[in-house]
C-alpha cells in the first residue's frame, strides 16, 4: 500500500519522537571515558531505559484499551518531550543519566503501541502489514537520524550538544501529532461478557507464540542496536583512526544499519501481506541469528566487510518487527489488543533491557580489565541465542490454529 496523508503524518510524528532513542548509544564510547564507566555500567543505563520503556508500553497499552489510543498517544507525546529536555539539560554523570534516561523511557511507550492500535482500527488485514511496516520504518528513520545527528554534533560540541539536539525531536513530534490526529476519533472496544484476558490472550496459542517470538527478537535486536556503534568504532580504532574520529565514523556506519532496517520494515510487512506471516518471519529470523554468530568476529576485517554484514544484520533483525506486530493484531480480538500488546511489550522490552547488560558483562569477561575491548564475538553470540529461539517460534506457527476474533461494536469518545 502507498502512504496516505494520515499514515504519513503519524509516521512523521513517530520519527521525531524516536530522535532521543539512540543519543546515548551513539555517544557511548565518549561517555565511558568522561563518566569513567565499565562496560557493565554503560550497559546498565540502556537496561534502565529498556525496563522503563517496557513498563511504559504496558501502562500506556492498558490506558489505550480503556480511554482510546488517540488520547493516550497525544498524552505520551507531551510527557516524552518534557522528559527528553530534562535528560538533555541535566544528564552529566552515570547516576543522573541512569535516572533521567529511564524517566524518558517511562514516558515514550504511548507513541508506539497506541499507534499500532490506531492503524489496526483504520486498515483491514490485507493492508495492515504494510501500514504497520511504515510505522516501524518511521522509527528506524528516527534512530538513523539520531545516530547521524549525534555523530555530527559530538564533533562540534560534545555530548551535551548532541543530547540537546536529540531532545528537540519529541518537541517537533507533538506538533505533527496534534495536526495528524485532530479529526481521528478515540475508539474504545467494549469487552464481551464472559471473555477474559486469559482466554483471549494467555490461552491463545497463536498469540503467545507471536509474543514469545517478539521477546526473543527484541533480545537480539536491542542488544545489537545498543552496542553496534561501539563495536564499529572499535573496528575503526583497530585500523588506526583516532578515538573521536572512530566514534564519529561508528555512528555514521551504524546509522546505515538503521536505514537498512527502515527498508526492511517498509517492505517486509507488505511482503507478509502477500506470502504469509510465517514464511517471512522464518526467513528473517534465520538470517538475523546467523549474523549474530558472525558479526562480532569481524573486528580487524576491512570496513567494507563489516558494513556489508552489518547492513544485512540491520535489515534482518528489524524486518520481522512489523510482521510480528501485524500477526498479533490478527490473533487477538480488538477489545484485548491493548492488553496483548502490553504483555508483549513487557516481555519483549524486558528482554531488550537485559540483553545490553548481558552483552556488556560478556564483553568485560572476555577482555582484559581496563583495556579497550578487542574480542567482541562472544558478546554477539549471546544475542544469537535469542535469535535462534525466535526461529523456533516462527517455525512453530504453522501448527498453531488461528483463534477467531471476538467482535464487538466499538464506541467512540
Amino acid at each position: 500500500m502507498n502512504l496516505d496523508r494520515w499514515l504519513l503524518a503519524l509516521c512523521a510524528s513517530r520519527t521525531f519522537s524516536t530522535f532521543i532513542f539512540m543519543a546515548y548509544a551513539a555517544s557511548l564510547p565518549v561517555l565511558r571515558t568522561e563518566w569513567s564507566m565499565s562496560a557493565t555500567a554503560a550497559g546498565s543505563i540502556s537496561t534502565g531505559f529498556q525496563l522503563g520503556y517496557a513498563v511504559s508500553l504496558v501502562g500506556f497499552s492498558w490506558l489505550a484499551d480503556r480511554f482510546g489510543a488517540r488520547r493516550v498517544f497525544l498524552g505520551s507525546a507531551w510527557l516524552s518531550a518534557g522528559a527528553a529536555l530534562a535528560f538533555a539539560l541535566y544528564a552529566r554523570s552515570y547516576i543522573s543519566a541512569l535516572v533521567l534516561y529511564t524517566l524518558v523511557a517511562l514516558t515514550l511507550g504511548g507513541t508506539y503501541t497506541p499507534a499500532i492500535m490506531l492503524i489496526a482500527d483504520r486498515y483491514p488485514p490485507e493492508r495492515r502489514g504494510a501500514a504497520v511496516g511504515w510505522l516501524i520504518a518511521s522509527s528506524s528513520l528516527g534512530y538513523a537520524l539520531s545516530l547521524l545527528v549525534t555523530g555530527l554534533t559530538l564533533a562540534w560540541g560534545g555530548y551535551a550538544l548532541s543530547f540537546l539536539v536529540a531532545a528537540s525531536g519529541p518537541l517537533v513530534s507533538i506538533v505533527i501529532a496534534v495536526l495528524a490526529l485532530r479529526s481521528t476519533p478515540d475508539v474504545v472496544h467494549p469487552r464481551r461478557a464472559g471473555v477474559r484476558f486469559g482466554t483471549a490472550v494467555l490461552r491463545n496459542a497463536g498469540a503467545m507464540r507471536v509474543i514469545l517470538g517478539y521477546t526473543f527478537h527484541n533480545w537480539e535486536l536491542w542488544g545489537m542496536w545498543v552496542w553496534a556503534p561501539a563495536f564499529v568504532a572499535a573496528t575503526f580504532a583497530a585500523s588506526g583512526s583516532s578515538a573521536v574520529r572512530a566514534v564519529e565514523l561508528g555512528a555514521y556506519v551504524s546509522a546505515s544499519f538503521h536505514v537498512m532496517g527502515l527498508l526492511a520494515s517498509s517492505s517486509m510487512g507488505r511482503l507478509s501481506d502477500r506470502l504469509g506471516r510465517r514464511a517471512v518471519l522464518l526467513t528473517l529470523a534465520t538470517t538475523s541469528a546467523t549474523c549474530s554468530l558472525v558479526f562480532g568476529w569481524l573486528i580487524g576485517q576491512p570496513a567494507a566487510i563489516v558494513f556489508m554484514v552489518g547492513a544485512l544484520y540491520g535489515f534482518a533483525a528489524l524486518g520481522d518487527s512489523p510482521v510480528l506486530s501485524t500477526a498479533l493484531t490478527e490473533a487477538v480480538s480488538a477489545p484485548y489488543l491493548g492488553a496483548a500488546l502490553g504483555l508483549r511489550s513487557f516481555l519483549g522490552f524486558g528482554a531488550s533491557a537485559l540483553a545490553p547488560l548481558v552483552f556488556g558483562a560478556v564483553l568485560d569477561a572476555t577482555n582484559p580489565p581496563g583495556a579497550a575491548p578487542t574480542i567482541w564475538g562472544w558478546a554477539f553470540l549471546s544475542l544469537g541465542v535469542g535469535g535462534w529461539a525466535a526461529v523456533g517460534c516462527a517455525y512453530g506457527l504453522s501448527r498453531t490454529p488461528a483463534l477467531a476474533s471476538v467482535t464487538t461494536e466499538p464506541r467512540q469518545r
